[in-house]
């Protein structure tokens, strides 16, 4: 299958027009060894799309198509690639590019090397050339972030999984999450929900915490073995000093009493940060850790070995991304980041029918 020279996506101009998508070519990255071009299929919608394009997260390269959680066919790939083959049915999440050289790259934590780089919003060095998303006839990877999709697994329920499942699997994983642990997961969302599904795959006892009990019946059809609302009077009192591990993923602060949260928490386990609100975030204070000695921290995405297992799990045990799919066209996507930002999505919003736009 031929390869276009420019590639075609929905971009928007600027954050004062960022409900207002155009289709328009753009030139990506000259053509490595080691790059794969793949005919997108289909693509998430992540909250990370909507901070950029807003202005949330600050300034960004405009014109910009954004989009990281990608499923579509390898068409090309570079003499050098031996991990995808032509044809193969492919996913790309949020991070395109690590060194493969560093300290963190050559210990499974190549996510956070230094010169890592987004699948969208990165401008390449020597070209600047600003890497362009999935909502996109094409993109351009090279193959480390390029990730071959299990047969059992349809495409949208994959695509979702490649962002927002690695966010929430990856530090589940990395500390301890299984049989004999108790585990919450805060905000039941795009990531939330997926947290939900692996941690009970992986055979622990999960708790949703949430603001209201709005969701309950969702959290217990995913699978949650209890359900904890912090609008209720002494919500937390039950279950002080009884969790082995809390990942958070709640996309605000406001109101958010971080010392109810932490006082879940055992001796020594742990809380994860991995959803990212606007703003300035909320404080810490020395004192909160001191009643159980607790651990706070954060995660980033998840190395290539993390995916190819979170796939692979997911085929194994049927896990489905709770999905609404919507064509790709301009309107469309107005219409989901308009929904997106008022979080009325239960919980994925997945684009599709790319050939009606792009062409076959």
């Amino acid at each position: 299958m031929s390869v276009p020279e420019k590639f075609t996506g929905f971009q928007v101009h600027g954050p004062e027009t960022w409900l207002e998508f155009h289709k328009n070519e753009f030139q990506p990255k000259p053509f490595g060894d080691y790059d794969v071009d793949i005919k997108i299929e289909c693509c998430g919608v992540c909250a990370s799309d909507v901070h950029t394009i807003s202005g949330g997260w600050g300034k960004q390269h405009y014109p910009l198509a954004v989009g990281h959680e990608i499923v579509g066919r390898a068409v090309r790939v570079g003499p050098k690639v031996t991990l995808i083959k032509p044809g193969q049915r492919v996913g790309v999440g949020a991070q395109s590019y690590s060194c493969l050289n560093c300290r963190q790259c050559n210990n499974d934590n190549e996510t956070y090397c230094r010169k890592q780089l987004d699948t969208y919003g990165a401008v390449w060095p020597d070209t600047g050339i600003v890497s362009q998303g999935g909502y996109s006839s094409h993109v351009r990877t090279h193959e480390h972030w390029v990730f071959p999709i299990p047969d059992a697994l349809p495409s949208t329920a994959a695509a979702p999984m490649l962002c927002a499942g690695l966010t929430a699997y990856s530090p589940l994983v990395r500390n301890g999450c299984g049989p004999g642990k108790k585990v919450g997961i805060v905000g039941l969302g795009g990531i939330g929900h997926l947290g939900v599904l692996f941690a009970k795959a992986l055979g622990a006892e999960v708790w949703v915490i949430s603001r209201s009990h709005a969701k309950e019946a969702d959290a217990r059809k995913l699978g949650a073995d209890g359900f904890l609302a912090t609008s209720d009077r002494d919500w937390n009192a039950p279950h002080v000093m009884t969790f082995d591990l809390i990942v958070n993923t709640a996309n605000s602060f406001d109101g958010f009493d971080l010392d109810a949260y932490l006082s879940l928490l055992d001796v020594h386990a742990r809380w994860v940060n991995v959803g990212l609100p606007e703003g300035d975030g909320i404080k810490v204070r020395n004192q909160t850790f001191l009643g159980n000695g607790c651990f706070f921290g954060s995660s980033h995405l998840g190395s290539r070995r993390e995916t190819l297992a979170m796939l692979q799990l997911a085929a194994d045990k049927g896990i489905r991304t709770w999905v609404e799919e919507v064509p790709i066209s301009a309107e469309n996507l107005a219409t989901v980041m308009t929904r997106l930002h008022k979080n009325d999505v239960r919980y994925r919003f997945c684009l599709t029918n790319y050939e009606d736009q792009f062409g076959a």
